[in-house]
């Protein structure tokens, strides 16, 4: 087999291969072997009917036709290893010689993903929150717990935003209660906003006794009702003091204020560091896409969103979720579905395009070790050997994918080594601690899948590899 490579506009090329007649005689054997179990000859068993005695009954034409059919995604698969196509769609193949006899020659336009520029991605600055309790943060943590402990007064001064006052509550509207909106010594405290939008105003200055009528809009509707409003008590809370007998009382598990408070502080830290660690990824990677004017390719849009489609249907199977009662429930139907989910491929191609070009201007590349190691990652993970996982790429034709991921992935790590981390108010955030542990550079194929909004991929059976960014192709060609 010989092929050549031609570049065409748009992100096109186009492969031009030539099988000479003793190679394609090869795969005609091969499909006079399929013919001959699907007839029946006198005097020989089923399959088993030479080649000479077929031709002599039904012709060449068509084995050459089965073989066509057969080989052609075989030797175009083979040419896109040799010359490295990194196809994003089906290619349209053209056999333009050989169909009755002598070499075939077919031509396949092939769209594959385009190169891209990346500018200023060295300087990418991104905002998160601060992942440092604030003295704020802490003292208002604390005072929740206090008031939770605290003991309500009653008070003869009218009531004040912060009070705690019995009401009995009734709303109508023409003349039927509103559900959920009736209750009798039901305690409110002032301030939190509940019932309708100026319903703590209302409260605000009234005594025991006191009794309000007044029309509002109850919130989450969108119509008026008549409400009557009876003051019961005002109350207010009182806290204990904060000291060390206090919190000894308490909050068992700890003895002073001082153990308590730096508790409190490290546990606000902790749930803040965790929750910037989650968004990181998703934030710089945002920030990295945003660097770029190029419109997504949509093969690259409509092969993620697939995937994204697909993954979501089986989440949502998982949990015991009818698509049909969803769409009920929703109001929509499955294209709307669909479309609701674009958005997120359309910037996960551009994330895909974007961290190949740091790859390539970093002179990021993939070696033996790097494969070898996320091989014993997707075993562990998938509880097979890595020599199985390993072979199962191999069948599959789909090493390059994989390296192609994990070299995606390096570019990430870089990345978030060298991003300005900063906070609201512009201050920088230490990288390391952000990163922490949780970001391992021997988890490529985790960080690549946060990274573009995808479920992290796995492997069920030896001879199903995760799939990755780019598609197989509808002939059997993947890309590489």
């Amino acid at each position: 087999m010989n092929s050549s490579l031609q570049t065409l506009e748009g992100n096109k090329v186009k492969l031009s291969v030539t099988i000479d007649e003793s190679e394609f005689d090869r795969n005609i054997d091969q499909a006079f072997r399929k013919i001959a179990k699907q007839v029946n000859l006198p005097g020989f068993r089923a399959g088993k009917a030479p080649r000479r005695v077929l031709e002599a009954r039904i012709g060449t034409g068509p084995a050459r036709e089965q073989a066509l059919n057969d080989a052609i995604p075989q030797y175009l698969a083979k040419a896109v290893r040799e010359h490295d196509v990194d196809l994003i769609a089906t290619p349209e193949v053209e056999v333009t010689s050989g169909e009755a006899d002598g070499p075939v020659e077919f031509d396949a336009t092939c769209e594959v993903r385009p190169e891209i520029v990346v500018p200023g991605y060295g300087g990418l600055r991104v905002e998160l929150e601060s992942p440092v309790a604030t003295d704020e943060e802490v003292d208002e943590a604390m005072a929740e717990e206090r008031k939770r402990h605290g003991e309500l007064a009653d008070v003869e001064r009218p009531a004040a935003i912060g009070d705690f006052v019995s009401l009995d509550l009734a709303a109508n509207r023409d003349g039927e209660p509103v559900s959920g909106l009736n209750a009798d010594d039901w305690s409110y405290e002032i301030g939190q906003g509940w019932v309708t939008e100026d319903f703590d105003e209302r409260l605000v200055g009234v005594s025991a006794g006191d009794e309000l009528t007044f029309s509002a809009t109850p919130k989450g509707t969108t119509e008026p009702a008549d409400f009557t409003v009876k003051v019961g008590r005002v109350q207010e809370l009182v806290l204990a003091d904060l000291d060390d007998d206090w919190v000894a009382d308490n909050l068992g598990e700890f003895e002073t204020v001082e153990e308590w408070t730096a508790s409190v502080r490290q546990h606000l830290t902790d749930t803040k560091l965790n929750r910037a660690r989650r968004e990181v990824i998703g934030r710089t990677t945002d920030a990295l896409a945003n660097l770029t004017d190029i419109e997504a390719p949509e093969a690259l849009v409509q092969s993620d969103l697939q995937r994204r489609v697909e993954g979501t249907v089986r989440q949502f199977q998982a949990q015991g979720i009818d698509m049909e009662q969803f769409f009920q429930a929703t109001g929509q139907d499955a294209n709307a579905f669909v479309e609701t989910l674009r958005g997120q491929s359309q910037q996960a191609a551009k994330v895909d395009l974007a961290l190949r070009a740091v790859a390539t201007a970093e002179a990021i590349e993939v070696d033996d070790d790097d494969i070898a190691t996320e091989y014993e990652r997707l075993a562990l993970q998938v509880n097979q050997k890595a020599n199985q996982v390993r072979k199962a790429y191999e069948a599959n034709d789909r090493v390059g994918d994989l390296k192609a991921q994990i070299r995606k992935s390096k570019a990430l790590d870089w990345l978030l080594h060298h991003v300005e981390l900063v906070d609201a108010s512009g201050n920088a955030i230490d990288n390391g601690l952000v990163l922490g542990h949780d970001h391992d550079e021997s988890e490529p194929a985790d960080d690549e899948s946060r990274s573009t909004g995808e479920p992290a991929e796995s492997t069920e059976q030896p001879t199903d590899p995760p799939e990755h960014d780019a598609p197989e192709t509808g002939d059997g060609a993947t890309t590489s």
